[in-house]
């Protein structure tokens, strides 16, 4: 394998800590770059990459070990990357999942992200973390290409909604529509900054679901698919000074599950399976969708 400089002080100080190494490490045998069964480099050369002594390196490597990501680490031969890569412990809600996902799946040249969901304000403040690494330095893509499936305007969507709507426009409805389309600006005007900032080629797009959907998808580089269950709940939310029961979601606390394509078969067959499900809506039965204010 050829050792590369990219990850060189990349916190500015000319010194990494453990931790940062071994997340430079990671993000190579998360992308591929460094495959199952093939051997890091001897210590000593990543020390010299890296710019740290022997140590520092030793202790990025148990804690890659301690991920399951390595074995046979010890101070005699490198180790080597283990057979199957494990995506995650248990489940977690998805607000602490999706930043750390994205932000590995930042770390490739070519970056692709495929979303369908309700709104879009989860990948929005998810994004904000590889934003913040972008703008430190620490990853720098080449191209950034994301595709939003959101629920059309024009449909009457199965949730969020009054548990009484009446016969007059149902103003949780009206309220849906106004998060839908501010987060959506918000996420395609941080994302499209890039250009200027940066020098990204980046592209964001979106199209309009005829149906609600009962889950939120992500798709990260054709890699990994993330998905999570849309939790129904009755509450109550004062809209325009009016308080309203509504049917709504936690789409925020669901569970968000993992799969990788590297991950075995079973995994493999559920991101290709999506992401030819994502396709051929994008190319079908969705429709333009443009965001008004």
């Amino acid at each position: 394998m050829v050792v590369t400089q990219e990850n060189v002080a990349v916190n500015g100080s000319g010194r990494l800590s453990a931790q940062e190494i071994a997340d430079a490490l990671r993000t190579r045998i998360r992308t591929g770059e460094l495959k199952p069964g093939e051997r890091l480099p001897t210590q000593a050369e990543l020390a010299e990459e890296f710019g740290v002594e022997r140590g520092t390196v030793r202790q990025a490597l148990r804690v890659l070990q301690d991920d399951g990501l390595l074995t046979n680490v010890s101070k005699g031969s490198p180790p080597t990357i283990a057979g199957s890569q494990p995506v995650g412990d248990e489940p977690q809600p998805t607000m602490v999942v999706l930043a750390a996902r994205l932000a590995e799946a930042f770390a490739a040249p070519q970056v692709r992200i495929d979303a369908a969901c309700l709104t879009a304000e989860t990948l929005m403040l998810a994004l904000g973390e590889p934003l913040r690494l972008i703008h430190e330095g620490r990853v720098r893509p080449r191209s950034i290409d994301v595709r939003i499936l959101l629920p059309s305007r024009k449909i009457n969507l199965a949730f969020p909604i009054s548990v009484d709507p009446g016969d007059d426009e149902d103003p949780v409805h009206q309220r849906w529509l106004e998060q839908r389309n501010a987060q959506g600006h918000v996420l395609r005007h941080n994302l499209l900054a890039l250009r200027s900032s940066h020098g990204i080629d980046v592209r964001v797009t979106f199209r309009a679901l005829p149906f609600t959907p009962p889950v939120k998808l992500y798709l990260l580089n054709g890699t990994e698919a993330l998905i999570a269950y849309y939790m129904l709940t009755r509450r109550e939310e004062e809209v325009n000074s009016q308080t309203f029961e509504m049917y709504d979601t936690l789409g925020t606390e669901s569970l968000l599950f993992s799969f990788e394509r590297r991950a075995g078969q079973r995994d493999t067959a559920f991101v290709d399976q999506s992401q030819q499900w994502f396709d051929a809506l994008w190319e079908t039965i969705t429709t333009d969708l443009t965001l008004s204010w």
